[in-house]
C-alpha cells in the first residue's frame, strides 16, 4: 500500500483517532465525506474510502468481541449465582436476571405451574413495569408461553401480536399489551422424566423486547443452557425443602419411625453428595477449565472410566477413574448418533451394550456424546450425577464455540480479502495471517463446498472445523463456503479431504453438500490461484451431476479442465452419440458399449472381440451399422477423437445423455 499523501493524511488520522474514541458508525462515515468537501484528489480519496471500510468493518468486529465476552462473563455470573444459593426465591430471581442480562433484553419473566388451581402464574418478572403483567395468570396450553410447555421446545416470535401459530386469550393479549411487549423468547424448564418418556416441563423461562426482534439460534441456544442449569438448581431446592421438612415431621417420632429416618438420612445424605458434586461440576465452569476436566471429575466420582465423543463419533476427552488419559477408540457414529438421540428424546442417560450414554445438549441440538464405561446399573444418584455432567459439559462446549463462531469470523474477513485481491499487498494480507493465527506461508489445503442453503452449509463448516478439531478457518465467498485447512503432517491427498468434508457437511447442514479442493499451496498467490482452480473443480463437478460428492481436479483429468467452464454435457453426448444411443435403446443393440471397446483396443478388432467376449464378424457388423448411422468419417481422427470424448463424458455422467 502506498504512503498516504498530506491531503489524505489529516483524514486518516481522524480515522484512527475516531477509533480509539469508539465513535459511532455515523462519526466514521462523514470522513469521506469531509475529505470530498476539502477537495482531496481523487486517487487520495478512493484512499480515504477503502480505510474508512476498513475502519467500520474493525469498529463492528471490536463491538461483537465486547458483547460475547459480557455474554460470557453473565453466564459464568450466573453459574456462581445458582451454585451459591439455597432459597427457591433466590435462585429463581438469579435466574431471570440473568437472562435478561445475558439476552440484553428490556424484560425477562419465570412462569410456574399451580397445580391446584389447573394454571400458571408469573412467578417472577425483571424489568416488568405493568401491574397487570406481573399478575397474570394463564391457562394452559394458551399463549406463546402454553406452546414451549406442551412441545417442550423452544419458540420465538418477532410480533407476539400476529404470530398465530399459538392460541391467543383476551387476559393474556391485555397483560402483553399493557407491559408493551413486541418480540418473545419462551425455554423450557426440563426435568428427565421415565424411559421412553419426553422431560416434565416444571417451568418456562422468556426474555422479551418491547420491539420487533429475531432472535438468533445462539440466542436460543445460550438460554437454553441457563434453563437446563436452572431446571436443575430449582429440583435441587425444592428437594432439600422437602428433606428439611421429612427430617422436620419425624423429629418428635417414636422408635418405630426409627427406619423411615434412617432412610430419609440416606436421601439426604445422597442429596449433599449430589449437591457437592454439582457444585464441584460448577467451580470447573466459572475456573474456565475444559471438558477434560469435566470428564476427569466424574470419572472420579463414579469410579469408572468415561468418554466424550463429538457427534461424529471422535474422542474429545478418555479419563481413568485415576485421572489418567487413555487412547480411546472413535466410536461408530450411527450407533452414538442412535443412542444420543434416545437420551436427547427421553431427557436422561440410557444404558446399552454395557455403557452408559447422555446427549449433551445446546437447545435441540446434540453437541456431544458422554459415554460411562460401566457395565453395572447406577443408582439414581449417580445417574443424576452423570446427566448433571451432560448439563455443564453442554455449557462448557456452547462457550468454547461461540469463541470459536467470533474468531472464525474475524479470521474469515482475511480470507475473503486474500480471494478478492491477493496482488493487492501480499505481504500485507501474510502479516495480518500471522497476527490471527493463520500462517499463510504453511502448506494448506483449499476447499470449496455449496449445496443447501447457506444460512446453514456456513455454520455447518464451522461446526465441522470445531468439533472435529481441524486447524482451519471457513468463509463465504462469491456464492460458496471456502475452507483453509492447514495440510499438517502426514499430508491428506486433496481428493480424500473433499471427500470427507462432503461426508460430514452433508450430514451437519442436512443436505447434499458437493466440496473440490486443491493443493497443498502456501502464500498469498498461490491460495488464490489454488481457490480459482478449485472453483473450476467444482463447476466441472457441477456438469458432471456429481452432487453431494467430493474431488479434487486431477481426480477429473482432462476432463476437469474442459468442463471447466461449464459445456452442456448433455446436448454434447446427445448430439455426437444420439444415433447409436436411440438404436441401442430401440433393438436392445450395443453398438455405444463396442464403439468404446474398438477406440480402447487402438482400433484392433481382435482385442475388441476379446473384451467383448463376440465374434470378431460380429464387431465388424456392428462398426459397419456405426458407418451407416454416423457417417463414412466416424474413424477420421478428428471425428474419432470427439466420438472418444463423448463415450468417456457418457461413461462419467452415468448414461445421462440420449
Amino acid at each position: 500500500m502506498s504512503e498516504p499523501s498530506t491531503s489524505a493524511a489529516p483524514h486518516l488520522r481522524r480515522l484512527f483517532d475516531l477509533l480509539a474514541d469508539d465513535a459511532p458508525a455515523e462519526a466514521l462515515g462523514a470522513v469521506s465525506s469531509q475529505a470530498r468537501a476539502a477537495g482531496v484528489p481523487a486517487g487520495d480519496l478512493a484512499e480515504v474510502e477503502r480505510a474508512t471500510t476498513t475502519a467500520l468493518r474493525i469498529r463492528g468486529a471490536l463491538r461483537q468481541h465486547r458483547r460475547r465476552e459480557l455474554q460470557l462473563t453473565a453466564l459464568f455470573d450466573t453459574a456462581g449465582d445458582l451454585a451459591a444459593s439455597r432459597d427457591l426465591d433466590d435462585v429463581l430471581k438469579a435466574i431471570v436476571r440473568r437472562a435478561r442480562m445475558l439476552l440484553g433484553t428490556d424484560t425477562a419473566y419465570l412462569t410456574l405451574p399451580d397445580e391446584e388451581a389447573g394454571d400458571t402464574y408469573m412467578r417472577v418478572t425483571d424489568g416488568s413495569v405493568s401491574v397487570v403483567f406481573q399478575r397474570l395468570r394463564l391457562e394452559l396450553g394458551h399463549g406463546l408461553g402454553g406452546l414451549v410447555a406442551q412441545t417442550a421446545r423452544p419458540y420465538a416470535t418477532p410480533d407476539y401480536r400476529t404470530d398465530d401459530r399459538f392460541h391467543h386469550t383476551r387476559n393474556i393479549n391485555a397483560g402483553v399489551l399493557d407491559e408493551g411487549l413486541v418480540a418473545i423468547l419462551g425455554v423450557p424448564l426440563l426435568l428427565g422424566s421415565s424411559r421412553g418418556g419426553t422431560g416434565k416441563v416444571i417451568g418456562v423461562l422468556f426474555a422479551a423486547d418491547r420491539a420487533p426482534r429475531v432472535f438468533s439460534p445462539d440466542e436460543v441456544a445460550l438460554l437454553c443452557s441457563l434453563a437446563a442449569h436452572a431446571a436443575i438448581a430449582i429440583d435441587t431446592a425444592r428437594a432439600l425443602a422437602d428433606t428439611r421438612s421429612a427430617l422436620d415431621e419425624l423429629a418428635g417420632a417414636n422408635a418405630e419411625l426409627a427406619e423411615a429416618n434412617a432412610a430419609v438420612r440416606a436421601h439426604s445424605a445422597a442429596m449433599r453428595r449430589a449437591e457437592e458434586s454439582h457444585d464441584r461440576l460448577t467451580d470447573l465452569v466459572l475456573r474456565g477449565r475444559d471438558v477434560k476436566d469435566v470428564a476427569a471429575a466424574v470419572a472420579g466420582l463414579l469410579d469408572s472410566p468415561l468418554t466424550i465423543h463429538d457427534p461424529g463419533g471422535r474422542p474429545l476427552a478418555a479419563v481413568r477413574p485415576d485421572g489418567a488419559d487413555f487412547a480411546a477408540d472413535g466410536m461408530d457414529a450411527g450407533w452414538l448418533a442412535e443412542t444420543a438421540e434416545e437420551s436427547r428424546t427421553g431427557a436422561r442417560a440410557v444404558h446399552r451394550d454395557g455403557r452408559w450414554i447422555c446427549a449433551v445438549l445446546a437447545g435441540q441440538e446434540i453437541l456431544a456424546g458422554l459415554v460411562l464405561h460401566r457395565r453395572g446399573q447406577l443408582d439414581d444418584s449417580d445417574r443424576r450425577l452423570f446427566e448433571r455432567a451432560s448439563v455443564v459439559t453442554g455449557l462448557l462446549l456452547l462457550l468454547r464455540r461461540t469463541v470459536a463462531e467470533t474468531e472464525n469470523r474475524i479470521r474469515g474477513e482475511l480470507i475473503s480479502d486474500l480471494l478478492t485481491d491477493a496482488d493487492r499487498d501480499p505481504a500485507g494480507l501474510t502479516e495480518r495471517g500471522r497476527r490471527l493465527g493463520i500462517d499463510l506461508d504453511r502448506p494448506h489445503l483449499l476447499l470449496v463446498a455449496e449445496g443447501g442453503a447457506r444460512e446453514r452449509l456456513a455454520p455447518a463448516a464451522m461446526r465441522y472445523l470445531f468439533g472435529g478439531g481441524i486447524h482451519g478457518v471457513s468463509a463465504e465467498h462469491a456464492g460458496a463456503v471456502v475452507l483453509l485447512v492447514e495440510a499438517g503432517d502426514p499430508r491428506p491427498a486433496a481428493g480424500d479431504a473433499a471427500r470427507a468434508a462432503a461426508d460430514q457437511l452433508g450430514r451437519l447442514a442436512q443436505t447434499p453438500v458437493t466440496v473440490a479442493a486443491t493443493g497443498p499451496a502456501r502464500g498469498v498467490r498461490e491460495l488464490a490461484a489454488a481457490y480459482e482452480e478449485a472453483v473450476r473443480c467444482l463447476r466441472a463437478m457441477r456438469v458432471l451431476g456429481r452432487t453431494g460428492e467430493g474431488a479434487c481436479v486431477e481426480e477429473l483429468g482432462f476432463l476437469g479442465v474442459v468442463l471447466g467452464n461449464a459445456q452442456d454435457v448433455d446436448g454434447f453426448v446427445s448430439a455426437t452419440l444420439g444415433p447409436l444411443l436411440e438404436y441401442d435403446a430401440q433393438r436392445g443393440t450395443h453398438l455405444v458399449r463396442t464403439l468404446g471397446a474398438y477406440f480402447g483396443s487402438g482400433g484392433s478388432l481382435v482385442r475388441a472381440k476379446d473384451e467383448l467376449h463376440v465374434h470378431v464378424n460380429t464387431v465388424v457388423q456392428r462398426l459397419d451399422r456405426v458407418q451407416v448411422l454416423l457417417g463414412r468419417d466416424w474413424n477420421e481422427p478428428d471425428r474419432a477423437l470427439e466420438l472418444q470424448l463423448a463415450l468417456r463424458l457418457h461413461l462419467l455422467t452415468g448414461g445421462r445423455g440420449r
